[in-house]
């Protein structure tokens, strides 16, 4: 299963649990790496500007790492795939990054409004318990843990590139396109931000980063050869360019036993072979132009079974 996972979606997987179990490891010698590599508040005396992209691979408990790196595997493949490792990688860290400066921008609001600025020490219950605490303690405890705002960036991706795709939602009975999935995950961030819940969920992080990657693809789409070599083609582009390529290098190879090659020799001149060869070729390519030009949900069954069985060849 691990091979189908495309380079960096994997590499990021691997990662991500690997760090989560060091710290669950760790924790219980008194090594607290959440706090080490957490995004700490940037007025807090443990921050350091390292921490806007350690922080994408810490996280806070077992079901936080579960789902981040569920989204991350079930749509990172699918637009990895179609951009590319090192425009995928770019993509990742901007919405990491970009999040995590929303979710400073968003701490120090709370940090003016709720007057730590001019407060030197605050009754607090902590471990059950009624303590006095400066605040310079008390914003070192701001810290940010999790994959979450690259992830939302990722689910914005997804939307954009393949907006018309049908996905089913848990609890929805029924599937709805990509971009109403977004819009209803982007509202309800929206929603819960500004409720104050209180949850300890950095909702504005998470539309932070949907924000950061929403600039990001529209600058590719007006840019769409700037930066990142052949991985700035919008669209997918160089993802059919890939599925023409390997169309290209199956048929050039003989197919099947020597025998049925030699048999398929015998029933067939060389113009019959490569005028054969040539009709399947302008079908293909008549096939990934349609799909450039009116996405795939345009192709009739017949024509996305072809390209189907042509991807299937050995």
């Amino acid at each position: 299963m691990m091979r189908n996972i495309p380079t960096v979606t994997k590499n990021l997987l691997i990662v991500n649990v690997l760090a989560y179990l060091a710290y669950e490891v760790l924790r219980r010698t008194g090594v607290d790496l959440n706090n080490m590599f957490g995004l700490h508040f940037f007025l807090a005396q443990d921050f350091h500007v390292y921490q806007f992209v350690t922080y994408l691979f810490m996280h806070g408990g077992w079901d936080h790492i579960f789902f981040n790196m569920f989204a991350l595997w079930m749509f990172g493949c699918v637009v990895e795939n179609v951009w590319g490792p090192k425009k995928f990688l770019f993509y990742y860290i901007v919405c990491g990054v970009g999040a995590g400066i929303c979710q400073e921008l968003a701490q120090y609001v709370h940090y003016v409004a709720g007057g730590y600025a001019n407060q030197g020490y605050e009754l607090v219950e902590y471990g059950g318990r009624q303590v006095m605490l400066s605040t310079q303690t008390i914003i070192n405890m701001w810290t940010t843990v999790g994959a979450s705002g690259a992830i939302y960036g990722i689910l914005l991706a997804f939307g954009m590139i393949f907006p018309e795709e049908r996905i089913f939602i848990f609890p929805l009975p029924i599937p709805i396109k990509a971009k109403w999935f977004v819009l209803i995950y982007a509202g309800v961030e929206l929603f819960s931000a500004f409720n104050n819940s209180g949850d300890g969920v950095a909702h504005l992080a998470h539309l932070g980063g949907m924000l950061f990657g929403f600039i990001l693809i529209r600058y590719w789409k007006r840019h769409p050869y700037s930066g990142l070599g052949d991985y700035g083609m919008s669209k997918g582009h160089q993802f059919f360019d890939r599925m023409r390529t390997n169309w290209e290098q199956r048929t050039s190879k003989p197919q099947g036993s020597s025998q049925q090659r030699s048999e398929q020799t015998r029933r067939e001149t060389d113009w019959d072979y490569n005028a054969r060869r040539q009709n399947e070729q302008q079908e293909i390519d008549r096939i990934l132009d349609k799909i450039r030009k009116s996405g795939y949900d345009s192709l009739s069954k017949a024509e996305k079974q072809r390209l189907f069985d042509s991807s299937n060849k050995n």
